[in-house]
């Protein structure tokens, strides 16, 4: 069984550099657990696996805003959007603490797509727009990067869960976003 695991994840470190960074796109947290599973195997440098994530997530994250630059263009749709009473609220708090709630955008499943479009869109500095999004994906990355990282080194784990540990990480995940962004909301309307 080892011998056909090795034979099907021999690729080259570029293509598995390039295989990341488009499984970033579809899913992020599959892409970093992913990535950090083939670093613990030694499929993948744990500096290009670290590089790839990075350069998926952030690279995707600008492709969000620059959408949102380029829907700009239709009057039609600014209109509309500019005179709905929920957007001029959004626009109001992409513009008073820029940074912070960028930051928190990132971590808010369900946020991502519609807030970093609306930053481009409102026109929100690129600068502020870069740093917090870069800032946010160097600490999710390298939080979940490093846990899962550390449990696949584990001599159990590598032995008898090895490419499984894949699927529960990210379903773990997956339950720890939504119960986390749901609590999140529930504090932002609180406070609002």
């Amino acid at each position: 069984m080892n011998e056909v695991t090795t034979t099907l994840l021999t690729y080259s470190p570029a293509t598995l550099f390039f295989a990341v960074i488009l499984l970033s796109y579809l899913l992020e947290d599959l892409a970093i657990v992913s990535a950090s599973v083939a670093a613990a195997h030694g499929v993948m440098s744990v500096p290009l696996a670290l590089l790839a994530i990075f350069v998926g997530i952030a690279s995707g994250d600008v492709g969000l805003y620059g959408l949102g630059v380029w829907a700009r263009r239709w009057r039609t749709l600014r209109g509309f959007l500019l005179t709905k009473r929920s957007v001029r609220f959004v626009r109001r708090k992409l513009r008073t603490q820029t940074f912070g709630n960028l930051f928190l955008i990132r971590f808010i499943p369900g946020l991502r797509f519609v807030g970093f479009c609306l930053s481009g869109f409102f026109r929100i500095p690129i600068q502020t727009f870069l740093l917090s999004v870069f800032c946010a994906t160097a600490l999710w990355t390298g939080v979940v990067f490093t846990l899962v990282y550390q449990l696949g080194e584990i001599q159990w784990v590598h032995q008898h869960v090895s490419w499984g540990l894949i699927p529960f990480v990210v379903l773990l995940l997956v339950v720890i976003n939504r119960i986390a962004g749901n609590k999140l909301k529930e504090k932002t309307v609180c406070q609002d």
